[in-house]
């Protein structure tokens, strides 16, 4: 057993999660593993937790006049979390801010990330709660490294088939991970994308505010993984020459434009409902593979306000036709004003 990760199993499948960063190292459907198997080489994670931001911040991150030290897609990732096996296919993990977090970024919260295995499925549940008396201004994004290739044959074999047209054009990202003005052609054929390595050559692909809120990355001969999202409005597709993973990642916020002098409640940053933030991803594996010829992964990510986390789908969508980033949680004071309707 190791001290430092908790192993999830649900009849054949299998899955380990660390306890740095709450990172989900492994999971395999039967005898067929989705993640990629992490090498320093090329990168030194397999599907880490972004928050309290995604990307890079034009010199730091600055709140009333002041610049705090945030680094590349925050700090959660590099954190230990408090574990906790709840049966032998659930656990949760918590990160409760302290002095290292305050210092970086200078409001209080907990964040809970729950994962729950089932024989076709493994479902993580992130829930951001602000403990503070005031708004609290983050952006949070998944970040998922799959094998590539995952059914066999060489990478020129699998395409990305997005479920609508994308724009051809996505920006360019500057050796300091700023988003330029300037824009490169992305070599779309319809809805369907073609993957080589050299794609990936000049940083990743982002489609932000994406029209899809679906994507299939599929093999020639059929096999594929089928993700569906709602309410992330940014894709991002990622990897390194010669690496064998692909990361296909999903967003609420993305790096500073290379212009921006604004801080975390700025453009870019504004707020999206201070009610709720209900997103998801879906995954559906492995179609024509060995038996369980089907996994899947489920992202849910509530914000929680006051005791409790609730979801109001209004805002959600309300955010996304604004096409505003991230996401701010209420405060406990703010959030026991008037219940949200539910929503699955």
């Amino acid at each position: 057993m190791n001290p430092h990760s908790i192993e999830l199993c649900c009849g054949a499948a299998r899955a380990e999660v660390a306890l740095r960063g709450a990172e989900l190292r492994r999971w395999s459907v039967g005898p067929t593993p989705l993640l990629w198997e992490k090498d320093p080489a090329y990168w030194d994670e397999t599907a880490p937790i972004l928050f309290p931001l995604v990307g890079w911040t034009r010199g730091g991150a600055r709140v009333a006049g002041k610049t705090f030290p945030l680094g590349l897609h925050g700090f959660a990732r590099a954190m230990n979390f408090a574990g906790e096996t709840l049966t032998p296919a659930r656990a949760r993990f918590t990160l409760i801010s302290g002095a290292e977090s305050l210092a970086l970024y200078p409001f209080p919260f907990r964040l809970c990330v729950d994962y729950c295995l089932s024989e076709r499925d493994l479902t993580t549940s992130l829930t951001v709660k602000n403990r503070g008396v005031g708004p609290m201004p983050y952006a949070c994004g998944l970040h998922p490294g799959f094998r590539w290739p995952f059914a066999g044959g060489a990478w020129n074999d699998y395409s990305i088939w997005f479920s609508a047209p994308e724009d051809p054009f996505a920006p360019e990202i500057s050796a300091q991970g700023l988003f330029l003005k300037s824009r490169r052609r992305v070599p779309l054929q319809g809805q369907k994308l073609a993957l080589t390595p050299e794609l990936f050559a000049a940083e990743a692909l982002c489609f932000l505010n994406a029209r899809s809120h679906g994507l299939r990355f599929q093999h020639a001969g059929g096999a594929a993984l089928a993700i569906e999202t709602s309410d992330f409005p940014h894709f991002a597709l990622w990897s390194k020459p010669q690496a064998n993973f692909l990361s296909i990642e999903c967003w609420t916020g993305h790096g500073d434009p290379e212009d921006f002098h604004g801080d975390l409640f700025d453009a870019g940053r504004r707020r999206a409902s201070w009610r709720a933030l209900f997103l998801c991803s879906r995954a559906d594996a492995l179609k024509g593979l060995p038996l369980p010829e089907r996994g899947c992964l489920n992202f849910r990510v509530p914000v929680e306000g006051g005791d409790s986390w609730r979801e109001n789908p209004k805002p959600c969508r309300r955010r996304r036709e604004r096409r505003i980033s991230p996401a701010f949680a209420p405060a406990p004071s703010q959030a026991s004003a008037g219940p949200p309707s539910a929503s699955s």
